[in-house]
């Protein structure tokens, strides 16, 4: 009987899956956006330094454009092979090619900085513009659909090159038995059946193959449990809604 795979730097891929929920990235004397807490481990000299660091002033004008989200990311930089993963969630890495393409906040792992991060107008998703190397976790492996298409919102992960989409509400559910249920007692309202996103026009839709969407958790928050460093410290909690990352404070938001 054979025993596990064991690797090593020399052994590891470069910029690809370790397994279906493990991308390793390499990095040559470069730098990576990552999200907090989706390293899970790293061979040689990397550093990893958050996005209000002074340094890096140049690289987050060009690659970083969204202050809502700049206390969950950092930038590794330096010579090495790190592991990325996310609760044992798919994780697979995407490339852009002079793309536009728009993904839940959530899911986005890591990017390179030759793509552009913005704010998406719509809450929860982000938009990554340029050409370049992405990495994403899903909730089951993603099936990629064209438009015209209407979608559970649970199950989407994102979409490229096409317009945002609208909301559609069923009309037949909204006002049968189930919508007047619904309206009585409030119960229901977020099914895939009655609430869709709505799709039209070209481009490509990213779905994941279940309509269980990733439980969100403060990312960079240490666990509260034993044998965690920092565990129940003062400062090591999560993060409250709205409060200002060190990229906020360094542009006086």
């Amino acid at each position: 009987m054979s025993g596990p795979v064991v690797f090593d730097p020399m052994t590891l891929p470069s910029d690809d899956n370790v397994n279906a929920y493990t991308f390793c990235v390499e990095l040559k004397g470069s730098q990576w956006f990552l999200q907090k807490g989706k390293m899970i481990a790293y061979y040689g000299r990397i550093e990893f330094n958050g996005i209000g660091h002074g340094r890096f002033q140049g690289l987050i004008r060009t690659s970083f454009h969204s202050p809502l989200h700049a206390a969950d990311w950092v930038v590794a930089e330096g010579s090495g092979k790190m592991l990325l993963a996310d609760r044992a969630f798919d994780v697979n890495s995407y490339d852009l090619d002079d793309g536009n393409l728009t993904i839940r906040s959530g899911n986005l792992l890591a990017y390179q900085p030759t793509l552009a991060l913005k704010q998406s107008i719509v809450p929860g998703f982000l938009t990554l513009i340029g050409t370049g190397k992405f990495v994403a976790a899903s909730n089951g492996p993603v099936v990629f659909m064209e438009p015209p298409l209407r979608v559970d919102p649970q199950a989407l992960v994102g979409w490229a090159d096409c317009p945002s989409p609208c909301h559609h509400y069923d009309h037949g559910y909204m006002t049968g038995v189930m919508g007047g249920l619904r309206a009585f007692t409030g119960i229901g309202g977020a099914s895939g059946e009655e609430h869709q996103f709505e799709f039209v026009g070209a481009g490509t839709v990213l779905l994941q193959s279940s309509e269980a969407l990733m439980a969100e958790q403060p990312t960079g928050a240490v666990p509260q449990q034993a044998g965690i460093p920092g565990a129940g410290q003062p400062g090591s909690g999560p993060r409250r809604p709205g409060q200002r990352g060190d990229f906020q404070h360094h542009f006086g938001l």
